[in-house]
């Protein structure tokens, strides 16, 4: 029985080296096919890969407060008329009073994070540069998932006092500790100098994060404690002397005190943003309504916050980004359809050029099977050639997309399996009608036949 199957396999060998066009031309679209379909999954496995990281940069379960800075509107009194103005409501803003009321009241969350964010300037090793203070507080580092390179996080004794210390992103390290160690320097950043005392690890984000969630650069970050921010750079909450004149040229000028001399409203919020995490993903969107509410009677009911759940858009996101693979799929299984069909349509027209060598095979003595057991190796011998073929091309065109395109592509074993495997089952299914069809031929007919 194995005599005869090598003997069968050898046979379709030589059938195939012997047209070697023509089994190219049929194997090309076997080899198309494939390709396609290693590309396009690495294509979205890349694409997939990228949603996470945007997961891990937004954090998970997470409800993002965000200020607005309110534009007041009241009525005005007719020319000539006793009527007073309406007074305006009036908010103090988002602050420090609203993460501890969040913590208390509201059940199901496990950590807050508030941040205050300043646009200041860097300046080390003779360069200066801009760059962004970030006050936060220690959840702010396990709810966006940071890690630490070098160095250690802020202490208990730090955060309390408000010491002058900072842990830096990657970008900060290279760009102006290009030669030495940061650890354990000074750092001047704005009118303080800051001790480092931490070093993050690099977070790898694309230009389509940053656009699409909008998501800084967070390795040109600065990290202080949120109290080092409060007492060394900014308290929007503090009523200053500036602020106070700032009022009184309003009132006399404009009757407006809260706006600036360039008319724009003045950002009167102690935070810049607050991340709330909820232990339940079910529960965001109850606990983000619950959140509004209250923060809406706290700052009676001056909606001057806005609340979102970058969960949810991520999510919609991963559903586009699942269809969008779908389609790929059904685009690459169709070039793979049409190379099968291919197969067949050869493999037909070659029974009948070979009615005569099938009439000469079974006058000496082949059985139908040795005639069907040839033609399915000579089709599984182009389509498996092809599926190889087209491994090497779908690892190829995967990498040059990346390179070229600068679109991540991640080639996974799976797709190069499956691949494979549906080529070779191509080459088996499509192989069968014109492998019977030969061994259903008369052999004397086929002896006959010119």
């Amino acid at each position: 029985m194995n005599k005869t199957l090598l003997m069968n396999l050898s046979i379709a060998f030589e059938a195939v080296l012997a047209n070697k066009l023509r089994s190219v031309l049929t194997a090309l679209g076997i080899i198309f096919g494939v390709a396609a379909v290693i590309s396009m999954l690495a294509i979205g496995n890349g694409a997939q890969q990228e949603i996470l990281e945007q997961i891990k940069l937004v954090g998970v379960n997470n409800i993002v407060i965000k200020p607005i800075v309110e534009q007041t509107e009241e009525k005005l009194a007719g020319e000539g008329s006793t009527e007073k103005n309406e007074k305006s409501q009036f908010s103090t803003g988002l602050t420090q009073q609203d993460t501890e009321g969040i913590k208390a009241v509201i059940p199901g969350i496990t950590q807050v994070s508030p941040e205050i964010l300043v646009e200041s300037h860097i300046i080390n090793n003779g360069i200066r540069r801009s760059a962004k203070i970030v006050g936060v507080e220690p959840p702010y580092f396990d709810i966006f998932n940071f890690k630490l390179a070098e160095g250690q996080m802020f202490s208990e004794t730090q955060l309390e006092s408000g010491e002058a210390v900072c842990v830096i992103g990657k970008s900060i390290k290279t760009k102006f500790f290009p030669t030495q160690d940061p650890m354990g320097k000074y750092l001047k950043c704005g009118n303080n100098w800051l001790l480092v005392i931490g070093i993050l690890e690099e977070r790898l984000i694309s230009t389509a994060s940053i656009d699409n969630l909008g998501i800084r650069d967070y390795n040109m970050d600065v990290y202080v404690p949120l109290k080092t921010m409060l007492i060394r750079f900014k308290n929007r909450s503090l009523l200053t002397r500036s602020m106070i004149e700032m009022a009184n040229r309003g009132s006399n000028e404009n009757g407006n005190g809260n706006e600036e001399e360039s008319g724009q409203p003045t950002n009167y919020h102690q935070l810049d943003r607050l991340v709330i995490q909820v232990d339940q993903t079910e529960m965001l969107q109850a606990t983000a309504d619950v959140i509004s509410r209250m923060l809406k009677r706290k700052h009676y009911d001056v909606v001057d916050f806005e609340i979102e759940i970058p969960e949810l858009l991520l999510k919609q996101q991963q559903r586009t980004n699942d269809i969008f693979n779908y389609v790929l799929g059904a685009i690459a299984g169709i070039s793979l359809l049409v190379g099968g069909i291919g197969i067949m349509n050869i493999m037909l027209a070659s029974v009948l050029e070979r009615i005569k060598e099938i009439g000469l095979r079974m006058s000496l003595g082949a059985k139908k099977t040795d005639i069907i057991n040839q033609f399915l190796f000579e089709s599984m011998m182009i389509s498996v050639t092809g599926g190889l073929i087209g491994v090497v091309f779908g690892i190829l065109i995967a990498v040059l997309i990346s390179l070229l395109a600068d679109i991540p592509t991640i080639i996974t074993l799976s797709s190069i399996i499956l691949s494979f495997g549906v080529s070779a089952a191509v080459g088996l299914v499509f192989g069968i009608t014109p492998a019977r069809r030969a061994a259903s031929q008369d052999p004397i007919q086929s002896l006959r036949y010119e």
